[in-house]
């Protein structure tokens, strides 16, 4: 059988799950699908969505690295922007940068200090 790979999951490291659900599902517009904890005081691991997207946020240890950047590629940059600027989210105002290789990107950092960067491939590129 010849190896296929389905997805790719980054693991983010949080340290509030109040200010994650605030960024990942209020201003970002992503699903909270669910969440474990191995006991009522042990740290959270979390998966969010956005079609697509996957991301699993966790509370432990050793679980990514904060300030970890992560390129997003997709379609509808545009639209997503007038989305989250509609927000007035008061820790972001993300802006769209045309990128000289061919590329516009929109970065949004989180409350944990990781670069979340959206990018669209421009026309022709």
């Amino acid at each position: 059988m010849t190896p296929r790979f389905d997805a790719t999951i980054p693991v983010l490291r949080i340290f509030d799950l109040a200010k994650a659900r605030e960024f990942y599902v209020d201003f970002l517009g992503m699903s909270w699908d669910w969440e474990h904890r191995f006991d009522a005081d042990a740290p959270v691991f979390a998966q969010v969505s956005r079609g697509a997207l996957l991301l699993f946020l966790s509370e432990h240890f050793g679980d990514g690295t904060p300030g970890t950047k992560l390129l997003l590629r997709m379609t509808g940059l545009d639209a997503l922007h007038a989305e989250l600027t509609a927000k007035h989210y008061r820790h972001a105002r993300p802006g769209i940068v045309q990128q000289p290789w061919g590329w516009r990107d929109m970065e949004v950092a989180d409350p944990f200090g990781n670069r979340l960067v959206f990018t669209e491939a421009m026309e022709g590129a």
